[in-house]
């Protein structure tokens, strides 16, 4: 919250430089009418937004004082006439004071939004957002009231209604294939409550009070705009959106780039959560090192979880919807003021309040400090200014219910409460419960109120009307306007379709008008309705203010349209509103709306549309649509026909029909005869019978295309065509049709469904082609539908490519309904062939018209010369012209005519030009002049034989009979017909079509000269034809439809025959042939050759149209797509096709599996995409060539997809075989056939065991192979590089294996996706089954080229890498890179295998201040080799270049002269928190006093007391020569009587001599990095208890800081102090406890003992502050026991973020060695968020899996059960299990756990849970589990079963005492002294060695001493001696 700004305030007293500091207290004086009776009451902050006084802002005025205070008597008053007249000006307020409100107090606080702290005051009314004071940036909540196709409206505090444009509410861009109103509808839905975010305020131009409209966003990246990952805490609740639904849950974001969330899918979702819609749900877990915040799925969560108080938190962090814990901090007059989250205050005003309806005493139940719940409601950041809600629905994230309509009259609702001079607040009975209402003072009255108060009381009842709602505070608002309640329209619901209105004007734009009704309702006025005519401009009359009357056209979702045009307005006929009032015959008026070729549609009032068809739109015939009518033209309309059920109308243009006769010959179907009267763009127009108009489309010329648009270009006015059909009547107009096929099957054509009978084939045409097929016309409108896979014998993807419109088509009816009037055909040429020459007739005989239009004018000479030629006699010509295609002739009396023999019609003959030759007239063309002859001596013969007179002795065409059959040879292709001779009939020439009615467009059989084929007469020789014989191709005529199918299952073809076939089709990989009757196979690419050397597609030589022998291998599957039946799998193979074959014998198999890995393949390429190449290996085997197995030079990686092409023939060698999915995997192999063949043995050895089966992984490369590689990843540091060697395969490349050389940042050279050359070095495999495989980059070991040496000397030996350690030796010279830095020294890898330490004194000549800053991880460093120890696998290396002279200054001659005991005096020369390094006076030698011998007493803080450079007196405890080091102490004790006296003197002597060179830098350095770890020396004469001390402080040694330090890779720099001691200890406990159970029972012990010590230790000074724990935390940082009671001390304290930060602490200080040590923490940090976590089971499985990182999983486990089973969490306990028995299935202690919880809980399943033991556990494990388990059947089960389990034991194994002795003690604790005693006579009674028979004998002595009698053990001990002699003799 903020308060008015300082600016305003100094602004403001500028202008009253009279003006007080107190105006209060001026304005007072100053007045002169008595006080106002309402100054201290509600102000008018509680007026609804559009009822605000127009205020300044901020609550200043431009009037004196006196005007002020003559102003204030007046306010009241005055309220309304400000509404009235908000834009006057300054000048005319200064006029006219008395109309001005005063600048008081009061509007100052109600002006402006405050906030805490800024005027020092609190404000006197609670914050309310209106228009005046909204501003950009505000948040705010409100609820969601309309989803709009292109916006949101949302309902915000006050009343105020703000909008959000689509592409406001989500940050996601979302690919939707619906609707936008269905998208926005997917992301939100009404009654939803979201945050929102300001963007602007604009004066919305559309209302005419000049309102403002607030523009808002959801998007949360406006919302959430300075969250970060650090601000977010679990069980805070976060606004989300849905960025992508995956399979286990939704991927989340919050409007951040710098973190995302998820949330699991859960059954309750049922898939109503979609990607982009906002969720609100509690934070469940924080991943920070992913950048991942886990949600809750529960969406009930959300209301109960409250914001916790963060450290920092920013007003900018706040978001409403925010649920707050809260205070009451004091009453405001219309609200009250609450503090919360420590740093906020808000307020929340009195239409908030938790109960709805206040009275006037609502303060008293609001007492300071009381503690509330509350939401926030808006937060103005400008201002600080924070509402909050305390409303019980909203604050449980719900929106208040509301029980009233806009509109609805209430007669009896009851006044609650008066506020004076502001409004009612009511109370309105309605249903099922009272709802709060409000009614402002200036909608009591239709006369102005001045005092409610006088006319009003509260409990009185009124009369009320609902104008308008608040949704978010549940609030009705009223008014008690008698006018209120007259009227027709007062809201949306009131306005019908069709009704007359009279409206205001209140804006105008581009689009329309917006008018607004007298009852405040707004509609649009759409531009086109603006105006009867077709107008792009707004009419001038349309102007803002102007009431004009309109029509209603419709009302959706409160959307009203009107329309003015002048013709709809004064209308008088029915208005249709609906499908169900379109009654036919029912005249109305329309408007158009869209104008199609075949008609119009119209649409009515409230969305009605019908449609027009063209034969009802009155036109002219060749009259286009669009000429006459336009869009939006108002047409009045006859309804024909009406579908309710299917919303559709039919309507007519053609209001009152002209009744005609419509004569006999020109009904639908008949022949009529036309004389073209125009021509039009798609038609020609014709005259039918002299009255009647027809029209022609150009697709209705004729049957062929080409010769339809011919024909169109030749036609003139006159032409008579001889016969039409008439196709369809449209009023006078008949549409015909010139196609040959329609009208020679007219009679046959259907006019109505009842015609039609199933599977008849029936001629029509194409009127339309869709998507989804196309559809057949008949006659009339009587149409039929082919679907897309019906279209054709071949599927085709676009049927279009097959089928054009107008089309002449033969339709196979496949079904006929005639309820729906629906007809579904095929066209499909095997259905539809021709069976007679029909489409060849009508070919012809348009030729024939066509040619006699084009020689119309020069009539005579046409007839002349065609009388000449005719087909099949003899011309004689001369030679004019000798081509390479043949030779053309010229006639002597027609020299129009050109004659053209092609050679292979030459016959042989040789011509020489000039010469005169006689030939055969095969074929005219009469349109272009053009003979086709034939020079064939016996085709010559033929027709001299027929014009012959003697007898015939053969045959000839007259002979031939219709359809008889007969055997053709080709002569001629035509471009549409064949020209073919019958040689049976003396050369008959005849003619046949290439092509059918329903395949036009589709390719042509491929037919070549000379070749045969079977023929059946369709026509013979005649005149209409040209004298022309006319013959059918077997293809076409050879089957009928009736018996197409029958003829097709007799034939003979099966598996093995051998069939002759056409090639129709040629594809990549396979060849389609035609056999038979209707048959079609296919040929596989991989069934043409038997070789499989050649490299090249075998398809390449074939042709279409090509004749070839193939056998039928196996039928084909069927994809139950394409519909083909009986397809067969042919193959060309000579192999096969030379096959022994006969009837009953199989062909040979070509689909045996005789694959095998490591054999050689070939495969033809199918695709090529981005990483795979997929090859075809066989018909049904598919292969695949990975990318990285296609080569190894990056080059050719490169350009992997352009190296393969589809069809081209690959090799490969087979890596792996997967035969359920049949497919092989290859790898390339280019030079496979010279080198690999001669390992070809061993492979195939080594991958025996995979044939067959589907396998994976590194079968197919081994160490030392080149392969290609793609890097994948660049690791950080040190890492290397990932590579990827395979589909799924990777493997690394080690730092140093990235060049030959070193150079520094090898990692610069590569990047992510690059493609390189790698050379396998090493594959293993760990025991979890997961392979490693290490690479090398290095172009040395690839042979890419040799090495060259850039220095002289020893280049080649620096580029080295060392693999062995056996390799090194001192003083060698070595290169690496640092892998770790710690503050002891540092790692470097001097190669893949080799790592060596520095040690932090070998890193430098001088000292290092940060070694981590001086060594960075990578760097590249020279050093040489210290040391060697292969058996450690150590190797030291120091980087210094003064080796030798340290070492001489250092000489151990210099440690000689000092001796345990002696007195030193020195100088500290540093201070550690461990002790001080003391430089002794007169050397340069630096010893180290740990803080433990500093002083008698124990030192707090070693920093405060000591300093650098103080002069110290000390005594030598150990001198240690070969280490260089020196221990020292500082106790009084040590010292003695040794007086700073005598210690003083020395001091000017070191000051004088002392060294501070490199060496004692080196020296401290030493210390520094050696004595970490240093204890003093224990004397062996000491105690055990100073020895477990000991072990004490040997723990507490290790800083906490440097507990990682030489932990890399296994390396330890504090191994050579160790080494000698576990050795020593290791020896003695060998040479005295040999038995491991000894030992590990000593260890036990010992650590028992330790903590013991530990508490004893810590009881002695029991640390009462957090300062005394950091102490004991620091000098015992290794034990947990000090750190869980630290964490205890802390949680004693309340302080639960403090105990998790030291559990913290001590995971990271706790050396990593102590793991029993860090698992105690880890059991502690389980306890502490099992009781404090938030929610508890959450924080302890987060916690835990945390822990499964460091900790032994098993023992973790375990310690997590202990915990369930403690705190009786019994269901987490059993769900642990079950995770437990899964991953350590092989653990019997796991397993016996398991069988004690079901026993402990009474379960009956244990022998199901034995049998799953038994199976899971290794045989040596089985006796020890079922002995365990009778033990606890014995304990907790039924003992019954465990005696069962141990029987069964013991008869396998009845040797076995510990089974006797611990089945004994089991039924001795029962106590059952029978069964006791039974058990112990069987035992006895056993052949077993003495031994084992002293221990049973024993046992039972001690029984029967303990429960027995004398004469009992009178019976053991006679039954012992009896065995003893038994066993002597």
């Amino acid at each position: 919250m903020a308060a008015v700004g300082e600016n305003r305030k100094k602004s403001s007293r500028k202008r009253n430089p009279g003006e007080g500091r107190k105006p209060e207290k001026s304005f007072k004086n100053t007045r002169k009418d008595k006080a106002d009776p309402s100054s201290t009451d509600l102000p008018s902050s509680l007026l609804i937004p559009d009822e605000d006084p127009d205020f300044p802002r901020g609550g200043g005025s431009i009037l004196s004082r006196e005007e002020a205070a003559e102003a204030r008597a007046e306010a009241e008053a005055e309220f309304e006439r400000e509404e009235m007249g908000p834009a006057r000006g300054k000048d005319n307020r200064k006029k006219k004071g008395a109309r001005k409100p005063s600048s008081g107090r009061a509007e100052e606080d109600f002006g402006s939004l405050f906030g805490e702290g800024v005027t020092g005051k609190l404000p006197r009314f609670a914050n309310r957002i209106t228009l005046k004071n909204i501003s950009p940036n505000m948040k705010l909540w409100g609820v969601i009231i309309e989803v709009n196709p292109k916006d949101l409206v949302i309902s915000l505090p006050g009343g105020l209604r703000g909008f959000v444009r689509a592409e406001e509410v989500s940050d996601i861009d979302k690919e939707y294939s619906g609707s936008e109103s269905d998208m926005l509808s997917s992301i939100v839905h009404i009654g939803q409550l979201v945050s929102c975010f300001v963007l602007r305020v604009d004066d919305d131009k559309k209302d005419g009070k000049g309102n403002k409209r607030i523009w808002l966003s959801l998007r949360l990246s406006l919302l959430h705009k300075c969250l970060s990952l650090d601000a977010v805490q679990d069980g805070m609740v976060l606004t989300a959106q849905v960025k992508s639904v995956e399979d286990h849950g939704y991927i989340l974001y919050f409007g951040v780039p710098s973190f995302s969330g998820f949330m699991p899918r859960t059954t309750e979702d049922g898939g109503r959560i979609k990607c982009g819609q906002l969720l609100q749900r509690v934070v469940k877990s924080i991943d920070k090192a992913r950048g991942v915040v886990y949600l809750n799925s529960d969406p009930e969560l959300g209301s109960k979880f409250f914001t916790k108080d963060l450290k920092g938190l920013s007003i900018d962090l706040l978001v409403p919807g925010m649920m707050v814990n809260a205070r009451v901090h004091s009453t405001l007059e219309n609200g009250i003021m609450l503090s919360f989250l420590t740093y906020f205050t808000g307020t929340v005003d009195i239409f908030h309040l938790p109960n709805a309806f206040p009275t006037g005493t609502w303060k008293n139940d609001y007492k300071q400090n009381t503690k509330v719940i509350a939401r926030i409601l808006f937060i103005d950041p400008s201002t600080r200014a924070v509402g909050l809600t305390l409303n019980p629905y909203l604050v449980h994230n719900k929106i208040p219910p509301l029980y009233v309509n806009t509109g609805e009259i209430f007669d009896h609702s009851r006044i609650l409460r008066v506020d004076k001079g502001v409004g009612l607040l009511l109370e309105l009975p309605s249903s099922p419960a009272p709802s709060p209402g409000y009614a402002n003072i200036h909608d009591v009255s239709d006369e102005e109120v001045l005092k409610l108060e006088k006319k009003f009381k509260e409990g009185s009842t009124v009369r009320v009307r609902v104008l308008g709602t608040r949704r978010l505070e549940g609030l009705s608002m009223s008014t008690l306007k008698a006018s209120a309640f007259e009227g027709s329209i007062f809201t949306h619901a009131d306005v019908k379709p069709g009704m007359l209105v009279k409206a205001k004007v209140i804006a105008v734009e581009n689009f329309g008008a917006i008018v607004q009704f007298s009852s405040g309702v707004k509609a649009l006025c759409p531009l086109p309705h603006m105006s009867e005519l077709d107008i792009v401009k707004t009419p001038k009359k349309f102007k803002v203010g102007v009431e004009l009357l309109f029509r209603v056209l419709g009302c959706k979702s409160k959307r009203i349209t009107v329309t003015h045009k002048k013709t709809l307005v004064k209308s008088k006929l029915t208005v249709l509103a609906s499908y169900t009032d379109a009654t036919e015959g029912l005249i109305t008026h329309g408007w158009i709306t869209k104008i199609e070729k075949h008609g119009c549609f119209v649409r009515f009032y409230n969305g009605v549309q019908g449609f027009a068809h063209r034969s009802q739109l009155g036109l002219e015939p060749g009259t286009e649509a669009e000429s006459i009518y336009h869009i939006g033209q108002v047409i009045k309309c006859r309804i024909i026909s009406s579908v309710p059920a299917s919303r559709r109308i039919s309507v007519s243009f053609v209001i009152s029909p002209k009744r005609t006769d419509v004569d006999e010959k020109a009904r639908l179907g008949s022949l009529v005869t036309g004389v073209v009267d125009r021509m039009t763009s798609g038609a020609v127009i014709v005259n039918v019978n002299g009255y009647y108009k027809g029209t022609i489309f150009n697709e209705h010329l004729s049957d062929n295309q080409a010769q339809a648009t011919l024909l169109r270009s030749l036609l003139k006015p006159g032409y008579e065509f001889d016969q039409l059909l008439v196709l369809d009547i449209e009023a006078q107009n008949l549409v015909l049709s010139a196609k040959y096929s329609l009208i020679k099957s007219a009679k046959e054509i259907p006019l109505d469904i009842s015609m039609i009978q199933h599977q008849s084939v029936i001629h029509g045409y194409i009127c339309n082609i869709i998507e989804a097929g196309c559809f057949v016309r008949f006659l009339g409108r009587l149409t039929g539908f082919c679907p897309k896979q019906k279209g054709t014998d071949e599927q085709t993807d676009n049927i279009s490519d097959a089928f054009y419109v107008g089309q002449s088509v033969r339709s196979h009816i496949l079904s006929v309904d005639t309820e729906s009037g629906r007809i579904k055909l095929s066209l499909q040429q095997s259905l539809c062939f021709s069976s007679d020459v029909s489409f060849l007739q009508g070919y012809f005989l348009l030729e024939e018209k066509i040619a006699a239009l084009h020689h119309s004018n020069s009539k005579n000479s046409y007839i002349n010369w065609m009388e000449s030629f005719n087909i099949g006699s003899l011309v004689e010509g001369e030679i004019e012209e000798i081509k390479e295609y043949g030779i053309v002739l010229r006639f002597k009396d027609h020299g129009e005519v050109v004659g053209f023999v092609a050679n292979h019609q030459l016959g042989g003959i040789n011509v020489e030009l000039g010469s005169v030759v006689k030939a055969l007239i095969l074929d005219i063309s009469k349109s272009d002049g053009l003979v086709d002859l034939s020079l064939k001596p016996e085709l010559i013969d033929s027709a001299k034989i027929r014009g012959s007179k003697k007898k015939r002795c053969r045959a000839t065409s007259a002979d031939l009979k219709l359809h008889q059959e007969v055997n053709a040879i080709v002569e001629i292709m035509k471009e549409n017909y064949l020209i073919l001779s019958v040689p049976e009939y003396n050369y008959a020439i005849g003619y046949a079509s290439l092509t059918d009615y329903n395949i036009q467009k589709l390719p042509h059989k491929h037919f070549t000269n000379g070749q045969s084929v079977t023929v059946t007469v369709g026509e013979l020789s005649s005149a209409h034809f040209s004298g022309r014989l006319l013959l059918l191709l077997k293809t076409f005529s050879d089957v009928s439809g009736s018996s197409f199918k029958k003829s097709r299952k007799k034939s003979g073809y099966r598996v093995g025959s051998l069939v002759e076939a056409e090639i129709v089709e040629i594809k990549p990989l396979e060849l389609i042939l035609k056999f038979g009757i209707a048959f079609r196979g296919r040929v596989h690419v991989t069934e043409v050759v038997d070789t499989e050397n050649s490299m090249e597609n075998p398809l390449s030589k074939f042709k279409i149209g090509e004749m070839l022998h193939a056998r039928i291998v196996a039928k084909a599957e069927q994809s139950g797509k394409s519909g083909k039946a009986f397809q067969w799998e042919l193959s060309l193979r000579p192999s096969v096709l030379e096959a022994d074959c006969r009837e009953g014998i199989s062909p040979p198999k070509t689909e045996e599996f005789d694959f095998s890995v490591g054999a050689i393949a070939k495969g033809y390429v199918v695709k090529v995409d981005s990483d795979w190449v997929w090859l075809t290996v066989s018909r049904h085997f598919m292969a695949h060539l990975y990318i990285l197995d296609s080569s190894s030079e990056p080059s050719e990686l490169e350009g992997f997809q352009q190296r393969y092409a589809v069809g081209e023939a690959v090799k490969g060698c087979i890596l792996n075989i997967n035969k359920e999915k049949k497919l092989l995997r290859l790898k390339s192999c280019p030079s496979l056939f010279c080198e690999s063949m001669a390992n070809q043995e061993s492979f195939e050895k080594n991958s025996q065991a995979a044939k067959g089966s589907n396998i994976t992984g590194t079968e197919h490369i081994n160490q030392g192979d080149i392969v290609g590689g793609r890097i994948k990843r660049l690791l950080p540091g040190v890492g290397g590089i990932l590579v990827q060697i395979g589909p799924h395969l990777y493997g690394r490349a080690h730092y140093t294996e990235l060049l030959d050389t070193w150079v520094p940042e090898p990692l610069a050279r590569y990047q992510e996706g690059q493609f390189v050359k790698c050379k396998i070095l090493d594959i293993t495999r760990s025991s979890e089954g997961t392979i490693h495989v290490d690479l090398s980059l290095r172009p040395s070991l690839q042979a890419i080229q040799p090495v060259v040496s850039t220095e002289s000397g020893n280049s080649l030996e620096i580029s080295k890498r060392f693999e062995k350690m056996d390799d090194l030796h001192p003083d060698m010279d070595v290169q690496g890179y640092v892998k770790n830095v710690t503050s002891k020294g540092c790692f470097i890898m001097l190669s893949r295998t080799v790592d060596a330490r520095v040690l932090l004194s070998n890193l430098s000549d001088s000292y290092i201040e940060d070694p981590e800053k001086e060594f960075p991880v990578g760097k590249l460093v020279h050093g040489r080799v210290l040391s060697v120890e292969p058996s450690l696998k150590r190797v030291e290396v120091t980087l210094r270049t003064d080796v030798e002279n340290k070492h001489r200054k250092l000489d151990s001659a210099h440690f000689n002269n000092f001796h345990a005991g002696d007195i030193v005096h020195g100088q500290i020369r540093r201070t550690e928190s461990y002790g001080l390094f003391i430089t002794i006076d007169n050397s340069s030698l630096v010893g180290l006093c740990h803080i433990s011998e500093l002083s008698d007493e124990p030192i707090n803080d070693i920093e405060t007391r000591y300093k650098a450079g103080d002069k110290v007196l000390a005594k030598v405890l150990k001198v240690d020569a070969d280490r260089h080091r020196i221990s020292l102490g500082m106790k009084r004790s040590y010292i003695g009587d040794a007086s700073d006296a005598e210690i003083a003197p020395n001091y000017d002597i070191i000051n004088n001599t002392i060294d501070e060179t490199a060496p004692v830098d080196d020296v401290l350095l030493a210390f520094q990095q050696n004595n970490l770890t240093w204890t003093p020396a224990i004397p062996t004469n000491r105690s055990t208890d100073f020895a477990i001390r000991s072990e004490i402080e040997k723990r507490a040694s290790v800083l906490p800081l440097d507990v990682n330090l030489g932990e890399s890779d296994g390396s330890d720099l504090d191994n050579d102090a160790s080494v000698s001691l576990d050795s020593t200890n290791k020896n003695e406990v060998v040479g005295k406890e040999s038995d491991r159970r000894i030992k590990k029972k000593a260890k036990e012990q010992r650590e028992l003992e330790i903590s013991a010590a530990e508490q004893r230790s810590l009881q002695k000074v029991i640390p009462s502050t957090a300062d005394e724990f950091e102490k004991l935390v620091r000098s015992s940082p290794n034990s947990s026991f000090v750190w869980i009671n630290y964490m205890a001390f802390m949680l004693d304290l309340a302080d639960i973020e403090k105990a998790r930060s030291i559990a913290e602490r001590a995971l990271r200080t706790i050396n990593v060695r102590e793991e029993e040590e860090k698992l105690n923490i880890w059991v502690a940090y389980f306890n502490l968020e099992n009781e404090y976590g938030s929610p508890p089971e959450e924080a302890v499985k987060k916690t835990f899996q945390r822990a499964l990182q460091y900790c032994d999983p098993k023992k973790l486990h375990f310690a997590l059960l202990g915990m369930y089973e403690r705190t009786e969490q019994q269901k987490l306990a059993d769900e642990l299990l079950e995770r437990m028995i899964k991953k350590f299935k092989t653990s019997c202690k796991v397993w016996l756990r398991y069988a004690q919880s079901f026993l402990k809980q009474g379960k009956n399943e244990i022998q199901s849970v034995v049998n799953r033991t038994l199976l899971s556990l290794p045989r040596n494990k089985h006796i020890k589990f079922i002995s365990q388990i009778a033990i606890l059947e014995f304990k907790c089960g039924v003992p019954e079963r465990g005696r069962s389990m141990f029987e069964s034991v013991l008869r396998e194994y009845p040797k076995r005492t510990d089974l006797w002795s611990i089945y004994l003690d089991q039924e001795i604790r029962l106590g059952d002294k029978e069964v006791i005693r039974a058990l112990f006579e069987r035992a006895t009674c056993l052949s077993l060695p003495p031994k084992k028979m002293k221990f049973l004998f024993k046992k039972y002595l001690e029984y029967e001493k303990t429960q027995g009698d004398e004469d009992r053990i009178e019976h053991v001990k006679s039954k012992a001696l009896e065995y003893v002699e038994s066993s002597l003799t």
